[in-house]
């Protein structure tokens, strides 16, 4: 089929050009917001639990630097090539101006597959790689910031950051050189759900609209929803869960490695985690129907199907089974450029990755962030938020001679805490992006989709950073 031998990079620069029509700027800009701007690739040895050798293959990209420092997460996979890293990192650089968050694009890989190493021997091969990036000043708090992806999590960049700061003893920032830490170790709450959250309210605020909502023969809202999730790792697992839980969502369909399960009556996310953990499969899950393959679940009738796995997953052998009504790309790259021919010709609304997983590096950068100022989140102002709300309460059922009970007191005088403001702040990105994307969308009839919108609006603002900067020398 046409995209048999498909480059992940060449499918970005593919939507980028689609784009580069619209945003009104020079060729040679252009140019320099298309290219990558730095490349390392490495080799290294890391001595395994047997007493052998292994020979490490591993990147990190950096792809602009028009913002600083550089943003974006570490994969593991045997999958992982410079290709894909490049892709990735420009996929960044874009999602960034998308979200408004001051970075620029970078990301990483280690051509390992995590499960065929012990803790210990992935320890090393961690710290192997961060004193490589050490080494040759790709990663720092104002370089280059890492954070986990596919295959990685808050332990290895819990490593990553105890490497950094043992060859960079004393930097008073040093914390801040990477993000998606354990909480106990200068993370921040809520950054583990961040990317699922974010997925969530991006659904939630694509049926809003009802002229939108209307076209797709849906009513606005996601309560009563159905939805197909690919993927339970960290974002669809989130998805599904915050989907069900606060959107009132029912999710009737979940693909997995070891295969895909259906119920049309809906399957509760959570405990079909709980079933997993426990059996190492969802095969078997009560009240489900096993497919025929693994893929067969993307091909079911839903109103919003979620691929949360890897690229090239909805590509030209599939497209034309595709009967979902919006398709929000949790993965990066989910979908091929010919396969998003087929599904806009069917009138299937794509909300684009560039967006929709932005959530991850939103609450990324809020991490940066605390470990810059050296504070928690709510430490300061929490109690005295809630002492004044607490008196303005008493003032007013004084008054009124009401009362309240101890829950909706409660809420009414809580201060906000860390984890409070951190998801405030994620919702308040995810709802004003997308009504930019949108706002740019419907500004020019030419524009055919939410992608091109997506890459316009943020060309644009990468642009507009250029022309102030200017060049130099």
């Amino acid at each position: 089929m046409a995209d048999k031998h498909y480059s992940f990079f060449e499918g970005v620069e593919r939507n980028f050009d689609k784009a580069a029509s619209y945003a009104g700027l020079s060729e040679g800009l252009l140019g320099q917001i298309k290219a990558c701007n730095a490349i390392f690739a490495m080799k290294f040895p890391v001595r395994t639990k047997d007493g052998d050798v292994n020979v490490i293959e591993a990147y990190r990209v950096q792809h602009s630097n028009h913002r600083m420092p550089t943003k974006g997460g570490i994969r593991y996979s045997l999958g992982v090539n410079q290709d894909e890293v490049k892709a990735l990192a420009a996929l960044m650089t874009y999602k960034c101006a998308v979200v408004d968050v001051p970075f620029g694009g970078a990301k990483g890989g280690v051509k390992i597959n995590p499960k065929d190493y012990s803790e210990e021997e992935l320890e090393r091969i961690t710290r192997r790689y961060a004193a490589e990036l050490v080494r040759k000043n790709f990663i720092g708090p104002g370089l280059d910031v890492p954070a986990p992806d596919y295959g990685t999590g808050p332990k290895e960049m819990a490593w990553i950051m105890d490497t950094y700061m043992t060859l960079r003893h004393g930097e008073l920032e040093g914390a801040g050189c990477v993000t998606g830490k354990p909480v106990e170790q200068n993370g921040v709450a809520g950054r583990t759900e961040a990317t699922g959250r974010g997925v969530f309210y991006a659904i939630r605020e694509a049926l809003s609209y009802s002229e939108d909502a209307e076209k797709l023969g849906l009513t606005t809202g996601t309560e009563g929803k159905t939805m197909v999730i690919q993927g339970l790792g960290n974002v669809g697992s989130y998805t599904g869960t915050i989907s069900q839980q606060e959107g009132g969502v029912k999710v009737i369909g979940v693909a997995e490695y070891e295969g895909s399960i259906h119920n049309p009556e809906g399957i509760d996310v959570a405990e079909l985690l709980k079933f997993r953990a426990k059996t190492g499969s969802i095969i078997g899950f009560p009240g489900t129907t096993t497919l025929e393959h693994r893929g067969s679940a993307l091909e079911l009738e839903c109103d919003i199907l979620v691929p949360a796995a890897l690229e090239n997953q909805i590509n030209a052998d599939n497209a034309d089974r595709i009967k979902a009504k919006i398709i929000a790309e949790a993965a990066n790259g989910p979908v091929t450029p010919e396969a998003e021919a087929v599904l806009l010709e069917k009138g299937i609304l794509i909300i684009p990755d560039m967006y929709a997983n932005a959530g991850g590096v939103t609450v990324s950068y809020f991490e940066w962030l605390k470990n810059i100022s050296h504070s928690r989140f709510g430490h300061m102002e929490k109690r005295f938020t809630s002492n004044r709300y607490t008196h303005l309460v008493d003032m007013i059922l004084e008054m009124t001679g009401k009362d309240l009970s101890p829950a909706q007191r409660s809420m009414l005088t809580s201060g906000a805490d860390e984890l409070d403001l951190v998801r405030s702040g994620l919702e308040e990105t995810m709802v004003t992006s997308y009504q930019n994307i949108r706002a740019t969308w419907k500004s020019n009839p030419a524009i055919p989709d939410l992608r091109t919108a997506a890459f316009v609006y943020a060309i644009k603002k990468i642009g507009a950073d250029y022309m102030s900067l200017g060049i130099w020398p």
